[in-house]
């Protein structure tokens, strides 16, 4: 039975529906693990989300100072 088939795909349904794993599931406990659950949907590095993240914190700071000043 091919992977694609139709037929196949029912029978995943019906073992999906009858082992409920969405009711077992209970997510990461710890921060440690919260944080290593959080980059695995990231497409880039670690190493440039954190730079990402920090450039736009500092873009918001920029913004702030510019609107003060240009008062």
């Amino acid at each position: 039975m091919k992977v694609n088939s139709p037929e196949f795909r029912e029978i995943q349904r019906e073992r999906i529906y009858r082992t409920k794993p969405w009711e077992k599931s209970t997510g990461p406990k710890t921060l440690e693990g919260r944080e290593r659950s959080k980059m695995n949907a990231l497409k880039t590095s670690p190493q440039l989300y954190l730079l990402a993240k920090e450039m736009k914190y500092l873009m918001k700071l920029q913004k702030e100072i510019w609107h003060y000043v240009s008062e």
